[in-house]
C-alpha cells in the first residue's frame, strides 16, 4: 500500500481526487478521514491511501517539572530538556496503523520549512512502527491537476536539513519566549492570563512601535501658513493655485503677501510634460500582505484567506519570497484560463500580445514562484473576502505583463500682483497596467485650457493656519515591510507576530498604537537588557537557521549558540533585578489609571476585589467609594481618547480570537446601562415584584438568615441598604445585592 501524507484534510481530499482514476473512497481510520483508491487490476493493482494532517501533530515542550513558575527559576529553562508530545492523538494513531500496512510513504506537505518539518514529524511516527519503509517527497506550488500530476511524476528526497531549520526555530522560540516571559512576568507580578509575553522576534517588533510613538510624543509642532487662490478664466472655468512659497513660517510675511493680492492674475508660463509609472512586480508574501492591507484586510486575515484559496486550488502557494516567475511556469497558459469568466476582457487583451514579458522583482528563489492565480473561480463559489483576495491576485498577475501607464502633466506659473502662484495638473492618457490593477489609482487633476499671457480673475483667496504633524503611526502593511527589512521573523510568521501583539493587548488600533503596558515593558528592557529589544540578535539566529537549511551548519550548533546568547541576556537582567521590578511595577500602575475621581479628585484606576473580580475604583478608598463596573473577561486597554463629558480615558476590551470591543468612556457606558436597566425594571408590574425577602430569586434559607443577621428583614430594608457595607458583613457579592435591589424596585443610582 502506498501512503500519501498531506498537511491538511482538504489538501488530501483534493490530491486524491486528482490522482485517482475514479472518485476515491472515503474511509475513517482511527477517527480520521482518509481517501483510498486503487490503480491497475489484479496482482498489479496498487492500493493508495491519502491522509491529511492538521498542521503539526506533535509539539515540543519542557518536562512537567518545569511548569511551576514559582518553584522553577526562569533561567533554568535555558538548559532544560525539550520533549516531544502528541498534539493530535487521533492522527498519530492513524499514522501508526497505516504505517504498519504501507510499503511506501510519500510526504506531500507544503514545501517550506514548516511544511518539511510537519512532514518529517509524520514520517518519524511511521518509521517507529515500520523502520525500513521507503519514502520520498513531492513538491508543488499549486493544488491543480497539472501541478499535482507533475509533482508525483518527479518525486524528490525529503529535505531533512530544511526540517531541522524549522525544528530549530521551534526550539529557539520556545526557550527564549518561555524563559523571558516567565522572568518578566514574575518581576512585574503579572501571572495567569495577564502574564507579560516576551520573545526574540516579538519584542524587537514591539520596540519599533513604541519608538515611533515616542517620536510622536516628542514631536513639537511648528505653525506655518499657506496661501491659496481660486482662479477663473473667461469661460467661467475655475481651478486652484497656491503661492510658490508653499509654507510661510512667519505670519507677518504671510499677512503682507495676502493683503497684497488683487482681483487679477496672469498666466506667465505653461510647462507640459509626461510621467511614466512602471508596472508592479509579482506578488511575494510581503508584497501581497501590504497590498491586501491597503484594501482593508489585516495581515492575519489576508494570509488566512490566501491559504484557503491555495488549498482549494485557486491560487499558488502564498508563502514565498520570490518576485520572479520561473521559466518552467507556462505564463500564457495561465492567462488562457481566464479567456472566459469575469476577467476575460483583461485576459484577451494580454493574449493578443505577441510576447508576454513580465516584470521582475529583486528577489529570486527556487522554492516557490510568486503568488499567481492557479485556476478560474466563480464569484458564487467564494465568500466576499475570498473573492476580494482572489481578484487582487488575478489583477496583480495581469498587471505584471502590461505596459507602463503614462500621465500627461501640466505645470503653470501665475502672477497675482507680482506674487508667483503655481498650479499643477495630471491626466492619465495611457492606462497601461492601471487598467488591469486599478487599486489606489490617483485621480486626474484637470486644468482648463490656458495660454501664456492669458488674463484670469481671482475668484477667491484664503490663508490657512496649519502646523507640522508628527510622523504617522505604522499601518500593519508597513510594519510587515519593516520587519522584512530588519530580518525580524519570516514570510510565514510576521503576520502571526503582529496578531500576537494585538492579542496580548500590547497594541491596538488600525494604525498600530502601543498601550501603556508596552511602554512599561519596552522602557524597562531597553534600559536594563537592550539586547532583547534590538533586531541584531534575531538577525544572527535567522541567518543561522538559513545555514542549517543549506546544510552548512548543524542544528545542535545553532541551538547551543542561541542558549549562550540567552545566558548573556539573563546576565544583564539579573544584575538589575531590583530596578527591573521597580520599573515594571511603576510603569504598569500607569497602565491602570483611567482618570480623576468625580467625587474626590483622586486617581481612579482598574482594581481587583478580594474575590478576584475587577472594577474601576478610587485610589482614595475607603474614604471614597466611587466605582464603576468592568466586563468580567478580556484584556483592558486604556486608550488615549478622553471623554469630553467625564474626562476619563476610553477603554477597549481585547479577547483572544475575537474582535476588540470599544467600551468607550466607562462612566458613559455605565449611565447607558443604568438607563436600559431602569427601563427594563419599569416594565415589571408591581404585583410581580417580591413582597418579602424569601420571594427574591436566589435567596434561600441560609442567605435569608445572613441578611437577617445584618438587619435586613424586609424588602424595604434591602432597598435602603448600602450594597458595599452589606456585602462586607454578609460576604454576598456586591453585584448580587444590587441585582436584588433592582428586582425589588430600587432606583438605579450606583454601580
Amino acid at each position: 500500500m502506498h501512503l500519501i501524507v498531506t498537511e491538511k484534510n482538504i489538501a488530501a481530499r483534493r490530491i486524491a481526487a486528482i490522482l485517482a482514476p475514479k472518485s476515491p473512497k472515503k474511509e475513517r481510520v482511527s477517527g480520521v478521514d482518509t481517501y483510498q483508491y486503487g490503480i491497475g487490476t489484479g496482482k498489479n493493482k496498487q492500493e493508495t491511501i491519502v491522509i491529511g494532517l492538521a498542521g503539526h501533530i506533535v509539539g515540543i515542550d519542557f518536562p512537567k517539572e518545569y511548569n511551576n513558575w514559582q518553584k522553577v527559576d526562569a533561567k533554568d529553562l535555558i538548559g532544560a530538556d525539550i520533549i516531544t508530545t502528541p498534539i493530535n492523538r487521533k492522527i498519530v494513531a492513524a499514522l501508526r496503523k497505516l504505517g504498519k500496512e504501507a510499503g511506501k510513504v510519500t510526504i506531500a506537505t507544503d514545501y517550506d520549512r514548516e511544511g518539511e518539518l510537519i512532514g518529517v514529524e509524520a514520517l518519524n511516527i511511521i518509521k517507529k512502527v515500520s523502520p525500513n519503509i521507503g519514502f520520498d517527497r513531492v513538491r508543488y506550488s499549486a493544488i491543480t491537476p497539472k501541478a499535482i500530476e507533475d509533482a508525483f511524476s518527479n518525486p524528490t528526497p525529503v529535505d531533512f536539513n530544511l526540517a531541522d531549520a524549522g525544528h530549530s526555530r521551534q526550539v529557539i522560540d520556545l526557550v527564549w519566549g518561555a524563559a523571558l516571559t516567565r522572568y518578566i512576568s514574575l518581576a512585574a507580578g503579572r501571572l495567569g492570563r495577564m502574564f507579560l509575553s516576551v520573545g526574540r522576534v516579538q519584542s524587537p517588533t514591539l520596540s519599533l512601535i513604541v519608538d515611533r510613538e515616542k517620536e510622536r510624543e516628542a514631536f513639537v509642532s511648528t505653525p506655518y501658513w499657506e496661501i491659496h487662490a481660486e482662479l477663473e478664466n473667461g469661460k467661467k472655468e475655475t481651478f486652484p493655485a497656491q503661492h510658490a512659497t508653499r509654507r510661510f513660517l512667519k505670519k507677518e510675511e504671510a499677512d503682507r503677501v495676502f493683503a497684497k493680492l488683487g482681483k487679477k492674475a496672469t498666466v506667465q508660463e505653461i510647462e507640459r510634460g509626461k510621467r511614466v509609472d512602471q508596472p508592479p512586480t509579482p506578488f511575494n508574501t510581503t508584497g501581497f500582505i501590504s497590498a491586501a492591507n491597503a484594501i482593508g484586510l489585516t495581515p492575519s486575515n489576508a494570509m488566512r484567506i490566501a491559504e484557503s484559496l491555495y488549498t482549494n486550488g485557486y491560487i499558488s502557494y502564498p508563502r514565498t519570497d520570490n518576485t520572479v516567475y520561473p521559466e518552467t511556469l507556462d505564463l500564457r497558459a495561465q492567462i488562457e484560463i481566464f479567456k472566459e469568466g469575469p476577467f476575460k476582457e483583461y485576459a484577451n487583451a494580454l493574449l493578443a500580445k505577441k510576447e508576454l514579458k513580465p516584470t521582475r522583482g529583486k528577489k529570486e528563489t527556487t522554492d516557490h514562484p510568486p503568488i499567481y492565480p492557479a485556476s478560474l473561480a466563480k464569484e458564487s463559489e467564494l465568500k466576499e473576502d475570498e473573492w476580494k483576495v482572489y481578484g487582487l491576485v488575478v489583477r496583480r498577475f495581469f498587471a505584471t505583463f502590461a505596459e507602463p501607464s503614462e500621465w500627461e502633466t501640466l505645470r503653470i506659473k501665475l502672477d497675482i500682483n507680482e506674487e508667483e502662484f503655481r498650479a499643477s495638473g495630471a491626466r492619465l492618457v495611457v492606462p497601461g497596467w492601471r487598467w488591469y490593477y486599478d487599486y489606489n489609482k490617483p485621480e486626474d487633476r484637470l486644468l482648463p485650457e490656458l495660454s501664456e499671457g492669458e488674463a484670469l480673475t481671482v475668484a477667491k483667496k484664503e490663508m490657512l493656519d496649519k502646523e507640522t504633524q508628527p510622523p504617522g503611526r505604522y499601518g500593519q502593511g508597513r510594519l510587515i515591510n519593516m520587519m522584512e527589512e530588519l530580518g525580524l521573523g519570516t514570510k510565514a510568521t510576521r503576520h502571526e507576530i503582529i496578531s500576537k501583539l494585538y492579542s496580548r493587548a500590547y497594541i491596538h488600533g488600525t494604525q498600530v498604537q502601543p498601550t501603556k503596558t508596552s511602554f512599561a515593558v519596552m522602557d524597562t528592557l531597553e534600559k536594563y537588557s537592550p539586547t532583547i529589544t534590538k533586531p541584531d540578535m534575531t538577525q544572527i539566529l535567522e541567518e543561522n537557521m538559513d545555514r542549517i537549511a543549506e546544510g552548512k551548519i548543524s542544528e545542535a550548533e545553532v541551538l547551543e549558540e542561541s542558549r549562550e546568547m540567552l545566558k548573556e541576556v539573563f546576565s544583564e537582567l539579573e544584575k538589575n533585578r531590583d530596578k527591573i521590578v521597580e520599573s515594571l511595577q511603576a510603569g504598569l500602575r500607569e497602565d491602570k489609571i483611567i482618570g480623576n475621581c468625580p467625587d474626590c479628585g483622586n486617581e481612579i484606576m482598574v482594581r481587583r476585589s478580594k474575590r478576584g473580580g475587577r472594577f474601576i475604583g478610587c485610589s482614595n478608598y475607603p474614604d471614597c467609594t466611587f466605582s464603576l463596573p468592568l466586563p468580567r473577561s478580556g484584556q483592558i486597554v486604556v486608550t488615549d481618547k478622553i471623554c469630553k463629558v467625564h474626562g476619563l480615558h476610553h477603554l477597549r476590551i481585547v479577547n483572544y480570537g475575537k474582535r476588540p470591543w470599544d467600551l468607550g468612556c466607562p462612566q458613559c457606558n455605565f449611565i447607558e446601562w443604568q438607563k436600559a436597566k431602569q427601563e427594563e425594571q419599569d416594565k415589571i408590574p408591581d404585583k410581580e415584584r417580591p413582597k418579602s425577602i424569601k420571594e427574591i430569586n436566589g435567596v434561600g434559607k441560609v442567605t435569608a438568615e445572613k441578611l437577617g443577621e445584618a438587619g435586613i428583614s424586609t424588602v424595604e430594608d434591602l432597598i435602603k441598604a448600602d450594597p458595599f457595607e452589606l456585602a462586607k458583613v454578609t460576604k454576598i457579592s456586591i453585584k448580587k445585592i444590587k441585582n436584588w435591589q433592582v428586582t425589588c424596585g430600587a432606583a438605579i443610582e450606583s454601580c
